[in-house]
């Protein structure tokens, strides 16, 4: 039986949270606020986001071969993700980059694993 490890699950464990982050502040924030935070390239950066962390999640979750490649952009993802939410401004939006940077760093960090045979 496959013995999960520990910075596996815990990189999944930020993909979860950012993954939830970034839903709630496009649905319950974004959207009710207009302006930049529907600015269409905000928008899809944060639709991305919730996506791949979804799919990175998944890929470790599975042990796929592949999750290195998947985190990595993952990180990616999430980097640029936080970018945008700091460039729209506001405490919220704030938060919702600090855990998209924990979760690249943590993706950052998967993608360099090389998978065990």
């Amino acid at each position: 039986m496959h013995q999960p490890d520990p910075r596996m699950e815990e990189c999944i464990k930020q993909c979860w949270e950012c993954r939830d982050a970034c839903q709630d502040e496009l649905y319950n924030h974004c959207l009710e606020m207009g302006g930049e935070h529907v600015e269409p390239r905000h928008v899809k950066l944060m639709a991305d986001c919730i996506q791949i962390c979804q799919a990175a999640a998944d890929f470790m979750r599975r042990n796929s071969p592949l999750h290195a490649a998947v985190c990595s952009a993952c990180a990616q993802v999430c980097e640029a993700c936080a970018q945008s939410c700091e460039e729209v401004g506001g405490e919220q939006m704030q938060r919702c980059a600090e855990v998209c940077r924990r979760c690249a760093q943590s993706c950052r960090d998967m993608g360099k694993m090389k998978k065990a045979a």
